[in-house]
């Protein structure tokens, strides 16, 4: 599937979604629609997000449905345009934290069923 190549059936107007998620469950979204054959970096100008939350157009890391695209991409109707941030804690990490978390929050529960059981 070659994104540069939009379909001969594109209609003139692209039905478009940015989406940026300032920390964790957050999120901005911005429906849009633009002319066919507009780029990614022509939706994030036109979504506001950017002023919105401080963020510089070069090196800011985007993609189109969960892939990484350039900022030249052509976009299609209905593509959902992303704005990646950086992890603050590493995923492995924070499974474990949850994983430790929630043992020591069912021996608790244990512990205090037990008692009140007596």
């Amino acid at each position: 599937m070659d994104r540069a190549d939009p379909s001969p059936r594109a209609p003139a107007l692209l039905a478009v979604e940015v989406i940026y998620c300032p920390r964790s469950g957050a999120v901005d979204s911005v429906a849009l629609r633009l002319p066919a054959g507009s780029t990614l970096a022509q939706a994030l100008a036109a979504s506001g997000l950017l002023d919105r939350h401080g963020l510089q157009l070069e090196g800011l890391p985007v993609g189109v449905w969960c892939r990484a695209q350039p900022l030249s991409t052509l976009l299609r109707d209905r593509d959902r345009v992303e704005i990646y941030r950086p992890l603050t804690v590493d995923p492995k990490e924070s499974r474990r934290q949850r994983y430790h978390l929630h043992k020591k929050t069912q021996k608790a529960r244990l512990q205090s069923a037990g008692t009140s059981s007596q």
